[in-house]
């Protein structure tokens, strides 16, 4: 006789659906902004920073629903919201956007100084490699951001189960 599968674990909507991409709106603003007005870089860091809002509400939420006694359910909730929100903002916001920022940033200087394309195929191309440099930055700050929280905010907690942001 054969095991039944294993009971499927909830589907969170921030980390396992397509939601999970308006936290990377802002690396694409940056990726476009030699290209579009200011104005649509910061929205796509305000849809970013709803994205980072909305997954720290829902993991309060879940901390709030866990099976516990009621005298350590607003610890759970605060570390649960504090911990999301804080990695989020870092790992989802601040790092990457700033990241790109940077690498769009020296890719047109350097393409204005090293060749002599015109300014409109030196702007797309500065906006290809922000687009391409999107998926290689993920991990590397996804990690770094861990190790940075596990080294310093998840040493303040209270010694109750150890949040799991990313």
């Amino acid at each position: 006789m054969s095991e039944s599968p294993p009971r499927c674990a909830e589907r969170d909507l921030y980390r396992d659906t397509w939601v999970r991409y308006l936290g990377y709106a802002n690396e694409v603003g940056e990726a476009f902004r030699s290209m579009v007005p200011a104005a649509v870089v910061w929205l796509s860091y305000g849809v970013s920073s709803s994205y980072v809002l909305a997954d720290a509400i829902d993991k309060g939420k879940k901390a709030g629903d866990v099976p516990g006694p009621e005298a350590g359910r607003s610890t759970r909730v605060a570390v649960a919201v504090v911990d999301t929100f804080v990695w989020q903002a870092l790992a989802s916001v601040a790092i990457p956007g700033f990241t790109i920022n940077r690498v769009c940033a020296a890719s047109l200087y350097v393409l204005g100084t090293a060749t002599r394309w015109p300014l409109a195929v030196r702007k797309w191309t500065t906006t290809a490699l922000g687009l391409l440099a999107i998926p290689i930055i993920i991990h590397p700050i996804d990690r770094s951001v861990d190790f940075l929280l596990d080294s310093s905010l998840r040493k303040l907690y209270p010694s109750v189960e150890k949040p799991s942001s990313s």
